[in-house]
Parts: structure tokens; sequence; C-alpha cells
């Protein structure tokens, strides 16, 4: 079978791989659709990102949807042929950080496509992967496989949102517009934010945050002191989600957030300077978000009833024998936001 594997920085390869034989409580499926997810640009561009490298080759992809082609002899509530989003998470369920309900975090993690352990855990970029019963999550008819590959984005934002806490009647700033930062917008819709507005470097981003929900979007590149006004009285944001990993973006977060105001750091751009007075002058209550687990099944519901929807993210699809030209793409973010290689000819 065909697997897009990443060798190191700028040597990504269609290479021909081995299924792992298939467990009597797993599925083995055939990939549909798969997006291009930061991290995977990440390795295919620099080979790593901080202190996590490719050390041995690696099959990229987590963001994949697919149909079920095969049971293992004790798999149940699932049949052969049913359309599904697939879970890249896989916590052990037994470490400290599992029993405390806490898997994004466990110690044991086996995240498709992750250089962070060694040996690396292998992705989903493949014409077929063995997985988990518990990994399928059913989709329905209607929804495309196309649009169930962003399940995984989707849940990203969902965790996001759990890590700030309420947001309902809220004014809320994102920062990065990217697939996650618009995805985040449609499911901060969803939650009952008051007013959301939107800021970005570059107008595809901003269009689509609009379709995604967003009440105003500003282009920052354009117009820098566009978000002055939301800096008078201390600030006016009550939550906002830095999704882009950019130091600038954080800093207009400091100076537009509210005293007490909940900031979620959702981008990963290395490290950066913090204006550590600000911070503690305004009592910002600053958080990470990492992952998700139980927020993919919420992520499904969402895209099965229509609740989000995902189809303004995705501007390109290409076959997986152009898998390398649909990384280059998706790597331009003038005309790209989520970029899909297509595995099979599935609707």
């Amino acid at each position: 079978m065909k697997s897009v594997v990443c060798h190191s920085a700028k040597d990504l390869r269609i290479e021909n791989t081995e299924l792992p034989a298939l467990g009597e409580h797993q599925l083995r499926v055939n990939v549909a659709y798969g997006g291009i997810c930061g991290s995977d640009l990440h390795y295919y561009q620099h080979g790593g990102f901080g202190t996590v490298r490719i050390k041995q080759p690696i099959a990229l992809g987590h963001e994949v949807s697919g149909v079920v082609d095969g049971l293992g002899s004790q798999a149940s509530g699932i049949a052969k042929g049913q359309r599904i989003a697939i879970s890249p998470s896989r916590p052990c369920g037994h470490c400290r950080f599992c029993q405390a309900g806490q898997h994004n975090h466990c110690l044991n993690m086996r995240f498709y496509g992750s250089a962070m352990p060694f040996p690396h855990i292998q992705g989903a970029f493949s014409e077929q992967i063995i997985i988990e019963g518990y990994q399928a999550h059913p989709i329905a008819d209607h929804l495309s496989l196309s649009e169930a590959a962003l399940a995984e984005p989707l849940s990203v934002g969902l965790h996001a949102i759990q890590r700030a806490g309420s947001v309902l009647g809220k004014q809320v700033l994102v920062t990065g517009c990217g697939p996650i930062g618009s995805l985040l917008i449609g499911a901060l819709r969803r939650a009952g934010a008051a007013r959301i507005v939107a800021a970005d470097i570059a107008d595809l981003p901003l269009k689509c945050a609009k379709e995604m929900g967003a009440d105003e979007t500003i282009n920052l590149k354009s117009d820098a002191a566009a978000l002055d006004k939301y800096k008078v009285d201390k600030g006016q944001f009550d939550v906002v989600f830095e999704a882009s990993g950019s130091e600038a973006a954080l800093r207009v977060g400091l100076d537009t957030i509210v005293p007490r105001g909940v900031l979620i750091t959702v981008g990963m751009g290395g490290d950066i300077s913090l204006p550590m007075t600000q911070v503690v002058a305004k009592e910002v209550d600053l958080r990470g978000t990492f992952r998700f687990h139980a927020e993919f099944a919420t992520a499904v519901r969402f895209l099965n009833e229509g609740l989000v929807n995902g189809k303004p993210v995705i501007t390109g699809i290409l076959p997986v024998e152009r898998a390398i030209e649909a990384f280059d793409l998706a790597a331009d973010k003038s005309q790209s936001l989520k970029v899909q290689i297509a595995f099979a000819d599935a609707a």
C-alpha cells in the first residue's frame, strides 16, 4: 500500500509499506481523506519542531476518515462498509494522567504521526490502516468523508474552549484564522459567544473566519491599528484564543484582554518573550491547550448534526500520488487553508 513518509526536512516520499496484522479487537480501514496539519508541515519543512526531531522515517498524518474494510474476530458494534471519522488519540488508559481523565497527557500516548517518542508513532497517511475499535466514530449518511476528516482539528478547538471555561455571552478575540482558528470560531458560535472578532495577516483565512461565524474580521497586516479601539479602558475582550503561534499576536491579545481575562494559547510557534509585567498587572489567566480526547466524539456529533459546517475550511484536495504537491500547497498560506490528500475515490 502507498504511504506518505517523511525522512527528514524536505524529504517526503510516497512509499510502499506493509499493513500490520489485524488484531482480534481491531478494524482494518480503507483511508479516504487525510488533512495536512501544521505539525505535518513542521516535519516536512523543518524536520520537526522545537526539540522534537525526526530520527527515523515516519508516516505522517492524523486527520483522517475512511471506510471499514475488515473486522477482527472479537470486534463488535460496527460493520464492514461503515463510513467513519478516525480519532488519532490512543492513550494507554492506565497511567496516572489517564486515570485522572487527562488522556491527552498520557505518558504512553500513541498519537498518529508523532516523532515525540522514539521509536516514532507512525501516522495515518496510508491507503489502509489498522485501528482500535474505539477510534472509529460513525458518520451520518449526508456527511462527506472529506468533511469527516475535519473532526480532528475541530476537536482541538473544542478542547481549547473547554480550557477557557464558559464563553457564553463573552466578548472573544481569535488571532490566527487558519483551519483550527476558523473551526474554533464555528465552535465558539455554537458555545454561545456574544461577539467574535477574528484577526489575521491574510485575507483568505479572514474570509473563512467570516463564513464560520466571526462578527468582525481584521487584517493586521493592512491595518495594524485596527485593534487599538479594543485596548481602551484596560481592554475589551473577556477571552482571547491565540491560534497563530506568533509573539506579536500574543502581545496584541494581552493588550486587548480585560483584567482577569482568560488567554488560551493554541498555536505552537516556539519560544517567545512574554511581557510578565502586563500579565501580572492585569491578572491575566494564561492557559495552554494541547490536543484533545473526549472532544472528538463531540466534534463528530457537531459535524453529523450540521451544528458546525466545516466546508469553508477545505481549500484543496489532491490524490495521494500528488502528496508532495499537496504539502507545498498547504504551506502556501496565501492560497490555502486545509489541504487534504485523497486516498480513495469514496464519497
